[in-house]
């Protein structure tokens, strides 16, 4: 009879625990339960993802395209993606559904030509990669996208981020992409859902450069944003009272007092303006003759409308001992030779890592740029962005360059200073600057100007160039902040989206850019060192352990059962 109980209970035992395994997966689909015990919280969602998601009631649907056999740092920014979009599924307010496919899977040849260019027509672009094989290297096509669709728009989303040159290798990129998808995934689906993509322009007509040279700064914000060339000459009222953000870079012809009043109005209205400006006049490639070149003025006409807005760019050239390197030719050789040298005059800018606006960005790469100083005005606030280190020099304009310059050893006593401002954010009520003045000929509208502007937000940069990307030879543009020749990737790119994101978004979703997130890598080298001793752990430990747990079983049933 005893026997008979026992074995009741531990069949209902069994069964209980049945119900309870049952139970619990049933309240795990209206529950989630999750613990983050990393430092940074890099499992956790923003509140304001949260926000969005729990706000929302439209279905959503993300397909992934990054699937199917990879290199194993693709596989990680797959695994990230699937865990964040996870975490995604649970908040949501509405359906959910995340789908991961290889779209060139099990096709023919031709199948996946013509699946490429479906892809390519809706903003899927393949990456072509390397991958070490036994025979050597062998070329594989993946996909490091995804297509967000809800409310009856979609948006493509570029999960791998700033490959910036041969100099960043693509653990480094994919590390940075996983850092960031929160980011990336956030603001896509908070424009698909709202369908609103702020409107971008990048002015023409003053000497500005041609798109070669804003090739990947007006290419790169257009996966956010709706981007394209401005001529102030010709916009009308209707174009500007469209505009969210208005990119003034690298002008080298005077502005006429009608662009100047259509600017002005702009601002008036609450628009968001980033001034990239060269004060003083020289290019590199003017010294590449061996002959030397006077840096003059470069007379702007925007003197005015800056001061009274509250910031001044000035008329001098920054020698920092923190510099770029630039290739040079030697006399060593035959033929000569061309050599790397730092060259004072482009300084290598710091950001003020506690403003939201460049935290956690790279050095920013400059050439000849010029000092900016803030002027008191009321109702606008100053931040400081971007500074030389300091170990600098300033000189004012005009001054005579050559190549030779660069031989040049800068001394201790001559170039220990302070840090000098060459990026400055204004935030606030602008004074308006034609208060008081009659309206310039060649405006035909008419603006309704307020003496005031509304809430609006400035960056004034002390250099044309940083928005500027290099070309190759044949016309092809590079990443914007990778320099060819030392193969380095400054932060030129970052800063322009930080911007544009600080500017455009009422939410502030820069902050969701601007997520630490710190990867721990193993170290190589004692990965190499003690490759065989940990093989040896790995193996034969769990073996000796499991003796070990028998041995003790065998003598533990031994000396209970012999009693």
């Amino acid at each position: 009879m005893v026997g008979q109980q026992k074995k009741v209970n531990k069949w209902l035992g069994l069964l209980v625990l049945a119900l309870a395994i049952v139970v619990v997966n049933i309240a795990a689909q209206y529950a989630y339960l999750r613990w983050d015990f990393t430092k940074e919280k890099r499992f956790t969602l923003t509140q304001k993802t949260k926000e969005l998601l729990t706000n929302n009631d439209h279905e959503v649907v993300v397909t992934v395209f990054l699937d199917g056999d990879m290199p194993g740092a693709f596989k990680r920014l797959k695994n990230a993606t699937k865990d964040i979009l996870n975490d995604y599924k649970s908040y949501s307010g509405a359906n959910f559904k995340v789908v991961f496919v290889n779209p060139i899977e099990g096709l023919s040849a031709d199948e996946q030509n013509q699946a490429i260019q479906n892809l390519l027509e809706v903003g899927i672009r393949p990456t072509n990669i390397n991958i070490k094989t036994d025979a050597g290297f062998a070329e594989k096509l993946v996909f490091p996208m995804a297509m967000i669709e809800s409310n009856g728009k979609r948006m493509p989303v570029k999960l791998l981020q700033n490959l910036g040159g041969e100099a960043v290798s693509y653990d480094e990129s994919i590390n940075n992409s996983i850092k960031n998808l929160e980011y990336v995934f956030t603001s896509s689906l908070k424009k698909v859902i709202s369908g609103y993509n702020p409107r971008i322009g990048f002015t023409e007509g003053n000497g500005e450069p041609d798109t070669r040279y804003l090739y990947d700064a007006i290419n790169s914000l257009s996966d956010s944003y709706v981007v394209g060339r401005v001529n102030l000459d010709s916009i009308t009222k209707q174009g500007l009272d469209s505009l969210k953000m208005l990119v003034i870079a690298k002008p080298l012809k005077p502005f006429t007092e009608a662009q100047k009043y259509k600017i002005n109005y702009f601002v008036m209205k609450g628009g968001h303006v980033v001034w990239s400006l060269d004060q003083v006049r020289m290019e590199l490639d003017s010294l590449r003759s061996g002959r030397s070149f006077l840096a003059a003025n470069n007379y702007l006409n925007l003197d005015d409308l800056l001061f009274e807005y509250g910031a001044r760019v000035n008329y001098d050239i920054i020698a920092d001992v923190n510099c770029a390197e630039i290739p040079v030719a030697t006399a060593d050789g035959p033929g000569g030779n061309i050599q790397l040298a730092p060259w004072l005059y482009y300084p290598i800018l710091l950001p003020d890592t506690s403003n939201a606006v460049v935290k956690n960005l790279d050095n920013i790469k400059a050439e000849f740029a010029s000092t900016v100083d803030t002027i008191g005005s009321k109702n606008v606030a100053k931040h400081i962005i971007l500074s030389t280190s300091p170990y600098n020099k300033i000189y004012t304009s005009p001054k005579m360059f050559n190549l030779q310059m660069v031989e040049q050893e800068p001394t201790q006593k001559e170039f220990t200073s302070t840090p000098k401002s060459v990026g400055v954010l204004l935030e606030g009520s602008f004074k308006s600057v034609f208060l008081n003045r009659p309206v310039p000929e060649g405006i035909k509208e008419k603006y309704e100007v307020p003496s005031q502007s509304k809430p609006a937000k400035m960056v004034v940069l002390g250099d044309g160039d940083i928005f500027k990307n290099q070309v190759s030879g044949d016309g092809s543009p590079f990443p914007l902040g990778f320099d060819r020749y030392t193969q380095q990737n400054f932060g030129n790119k970052a800063l322009l989206l930080n911007i544009a994101d600080y500017f455009t978004s009422t939410d502030n979703l820069i902050a969701l850019r601007n997520k630490e997130v710190t990867v721990r890598p193993l170290d190589k080298t004692l990965l190499r060192t003690e490759k065989t001793k940990w093989q040896l752990i790995n193996t034969v430990v769990p073996i000796l352990l499991l003796i070990c747990l028998a041995i003790f079983q065998h003598y533990y049933r031994k000396t209970k059962y012999a009693k």
